[in-house]
């Protein structure tokens, strides 16, 4: 039996297992299939769940509650406004929205009209957003009305529509442009619009990464690991532009979960969200869960968050330090995923694991393999020594929309980072191979020194970098933020790192500031903090 086969039916025994299908109802399955094949995966999804759920709540955000059903209707009247507004050829529509309603009602609608989408960063500049959209043939955008200082860098032939809007806006609103269009589902699509992620941006302008495949295996491997509740509700606060967020609201809409959303997040919102709605999973990003347990047990502990089944982190590190904050204040319900916006699913940590072995991404799911290889591209097999990681997950991507690829190895794929196993096949990332530093002849991974130092009592969060010198090659410079009444210098940091680790990893240069800047998932932008050290 091959391996894609077996991979299948394994995913297959998941989803059953997890209640995502019934094996038992064959023609709910047929409907299920037929919906995704010609609508696409969010389209197909929304037509779907409409019929299963129909009038319990699926979304709730700022403008209240959208049930299964209206969210279906809904969709179908803007997808009728998209096509009556679609330009001729093979373009696009970019969402430029923040967590709410409009997002998902839109992705659903292109979704059944046959349009490809772009999800759009919230947090890029004028030209970025000029840039992707040209590359990627965008001709409408459905932004948030926030975002109106960015749409004259759009180029001339764009044209924008709301999705969200406050007040008095300039732009036609796609709501009122619905008003009146029928309810009714659309007649199926030539073909799928399609979806197109786009990646963090870390080292440059993002690349857009399609994602138009439909297998079991998407929702498989992030079910697998997971307990994912059903019936229930799910807080996400992840970025829905970002994969995480948008997969973690698929799933939960799958399972005939209410999901909350919002437009900015603030973490005593959101433990009173949990509190409120009884809520039963968190998606977030690992500096939101941050922001959570930095509001001390003196505030956390005044909201009843004991619905918690499942926190679900990606996105950026997982530290071990937050590991542990996370599990001594909310039990053994933290779940760490490893991924990428190429590679898709690699690996997922569980509470147990994670309290073995915190910081771990843990292991593969269903479907999913890691391989890490040496300098000479041979499989490390060894526990502890570090390599670049490759990933096969029967969902990475077949290339970026510019024509480029990443690096494969016996069908592997490089997710760009370095990493190793340990001796009981648990797996850490050790940081982006192309972020190691190599001073004096040693090798440097700035995550080992950025986990050390977010140990010491006075410090927030730190990352380290590597610059040039002439006589080591490169140096180790760190940035430190520390906590408001803490006394910390330089020659501090560096006493602590040299009392813990080999004498080339302690710092040459200590920079402190207010924040490590970030991106929209939490990334830590380290090339803005190569040039404070350029300056």
């Amino acid at each position: 039996m091959n391996t894609q086969l077996v991979n299948t039916l394994r995913a297959v025994a998941v989803l059953q297992r997890r209640g995502m299908i019934d094996l038992t109802d064959p023609a709910g399955l047929l409907t299920a299939a037929r919906a995704l094949r010609r609508y696409g995966s969010f389209g197909g999804l929304v037509s779907y769940t409409a019929a299963r759920y129909i009038d319990s709540p699926a979304l709730t955000d700022e403008r209240g509650t959208l049930t299964f059903r209206e969210l279906d209707q809904l969709s179908n009247a803007v997808a009728r406004t998209l096509l009556a507004r679609r330009p001729s050829g093979d373009c696009a529509i970019g969402l430029l929205n923040r967590g709410h309603r409009g997002l998902l009602v839109a992705l659903a609608a292109a979704g059944k009209a046959g349009i490809r989408t772009v999800l759009l960063n919230t947090g890029f500049a004028g030209p970025q957003l000029r840039d992707v959209c040209v590359r990627e043939r965008v001709r409408i955008v459905l932004a948030d009305q926030e975002f109106a200082e960015l749409f004259e860098a759009l180029p001339d032939d764009v044209e924008v529509l709301l999705n969200w809007a406050d007040g008095s806006h300039a732009h036609p609103l796609i709501d009122d442009l619905a008003v009146g269009q029928s309810v009714e589902p659309l007649p199926y699509p030539s073909r799928p619009g399609g979806l197109v992620l786009l990646t963090s941006g870390t080292t440059g302008i993002p690349k857009g990464a399609p994602r138009d495949r439909i297998n079991p295996l998407q929702s498989a491997q992030l079910l697998d690991r997971v307990p994912w509740p059903a019936n229930g509700c799910y807080l996400v606060a992840a970025p829905l532009f970002h994969a995480t967020g948008l997969a973690t609201a698929t799933v939960g809409l799958a399972l005939g979960n209410r999901i909350v959303l919002s437009r900015r997040f603030d973490p005593q919102a959101a433990l009173a969200a949990i509190a409120q709605r009884r809520a039963h999973a968190m998606v977030l990003v690992p500096t939101m869960l941050s922001r959570i347990l930095d509001l001390g047990p003196g505030i956390v502990d005044r909201y009843d968050t004991s619905s918690l089944r499942v926190i679900f982190a990606a996105g950026s590190t997982l530290s071990p330090q937050l590991c542990r904050r996370t599990l001594d204040t909310f039990g053994d319900v933290l779940y760490n995923l490893y991924g990428s916006t190429e590679v898709a699913t690699a690996a997922v940590a569980t509470p147990a694991e994670l309290r073995v072995a915190p910081g771990t991404v843990g292991r593969p799911p269903v479907g999913c393999r890691i391989t890490a290889y040496d300098a000479y591209d041979r499989p490390i097999t060894e526990p502890g020594h570090t390599g670049t990681l490759y990933v096969s997950s029967g969902l990475s991507f077949s290339g970026y929309t510019d024509g480029g690829n990443k690096r494969v190895l016996d069908g592997l794929m490089s997710s760009g980072d370095t990493g190793h196993f340990d001796d009981r096949g648990l797996w850490f990332v050790d940081g982006r191979d192309d972020d190691m530093i190599v001073s004096g002849g040693e090798n440097v991974y700035p995550v080992e020194v950025e986990n050390l130092l977010t140990e010491h009592p006075a410090v927030v969060e730190a990352a380290a970098v590597g610059t040039p010198d002439q006589d080591f090659g490169q140096r180790l410079c760190v940035f430190v933020v520390i906590k408001d009444s803490a006394q910390l210098d330089a020659e501090g940091v560096r006493a602590y790192v040299r009392n813990r680790l080999a004498r080339h990893k302690v710092p040459r240069d200590v920079y402190f500031l207010d924040a490590l800047p970030r991106n929209e998932t939490g990334k830590v932008l380290k090339r803005h903090l190569l040039s404070r050290v350029s300056e």
